[in-house]
């Protein structure tokens, strides 16, 4: 069994369909695809997938083993990563993520830790959604991460940094733009976007707080990140729930009040494997409750 054989077959599992998977995924013929997958359920000895017109479903012994060959995968990735790491010069690194429009806030304070303490360290530095910044931890190719807490990454630990509101985001020319806050039933009938299941722990605060507030506020459009967002409130005038970090991004045609009464919150954490042994980040965590801190001051402090 090789590793392709693993890949080829999550492919179709997740794809539900031989095609799609060798068009879309794999780039390669389907009846080569469809020969892997044979050689492979013989080299396994159940079937793995049953066929029919309707696409591609995982027997019960496919469901089993689709989360092995996952595992699988991850750890080979994560020790071709580990040696690739351990044959680069001796000089130190550490591979750094940040939740794509974090950086702007704690970047700067992150950078200043490391290279008081490291001043010869090679820092990369790493922007993108937080499930991307889950796996690439993982996988071993980050060291550690601002993020969300994720969950299904049960080989993560998180350090909490801070808490932070979500706020109502709208056109600066809507008519709630002079309203000191929004009460969450005036905006009933208004467009609603939510992020996709790219930001699947902001989108589950969300949908919870609308939820429990009784209120028919259905999403009509969702939305890949927080630029995305803010663009697509820009062009069509749509409203959304947005952490409060969003006001460092907002153009001059979009703005922000916060929600009148209990808001949601989200976390903002520190993420890091726990087989993770590098000596740079157990320094980098231990200054992690004198950066939030810091940060949580600077926040009451902004106007």
């Amino acid at each position: 069994m090789e590793l392709r054989h693993l890949r080829y077959f999550i492919a179709v599992a997740e794809e539900g369909s031989l095609t799609v998977a060798a068009e879309k995924r794999l780039h390669t013929a389907q009846p080569s695809l469809s020969r892997q997958i044979r050689d492979l359920e013989y080299e396994v000895g159940v079937e793995l997938m049953s066929r029919s017109v309707h696409g591609i479903e995982l027997t019960a012994a496919g469901k089993a083993f689709l989360d092995h060959a996952r595992l699988a995968l991850t750890q080979a990735e994560a020790a071709k990563e580990a040696a690739r790491r351990a044959a680069q010069p001796a000089k130190p690194s550490f591979a750094l993520g940040c939740l794509t429009g974090k950086e702007i806030e704690w970047l700067p304070e992150a950078m200043r830790i490391l290279h008081d303490e490291l001043s010869n360290i090679e820092v990369t530095v790493f922007s993108q959604n937080s499930p991307d910044l889950a796996d690439a931890l993982i996988r071993g190719r980050l060291d550690a991460a601002f993020m969300r807490p994720e969950e299904r990454a049960d080989d993560l630990i998180y350090r909490g940094v801070i808490t932070e509101p979500f706020v109502v985001v709208f056109p600066s020319d809507h008519r709630l733009a002079g309203h000191d806050a929004i009460d969450l039933r005036e905006i009933v009938g208004e467009t609603f976007i939510i992020p996709s299941k790219t930001a699947p722990t902001s989108r589950a605060v969300i949908e919870d707080y609308l939820k429990r507030s009784g209120l028919a506020i259905v999403p009509a459009r969702e939305v890949d990140n927080i630029t995305h967002a803010i663009s697509m409130i820009a062009s069509t005038g749509a409203v959304a729930l947005l952490p409060a970090y969003s006001n460092i991004l907002l153009p001059w045609s979009v703005t922000s009040r916060p929600i009148r009464g209990d808001a949601p919150t989200i976390d903002l954490v520190v993420g890091y494997n726990k087989a993770n042994r590098s000596p740079i980040l157990k320094l980098f965590l231990s200054r992690i409750d004198d950066l939030s801190a810091q940060m949580s001051s600077r926040g009451r402090k902004a106007p």
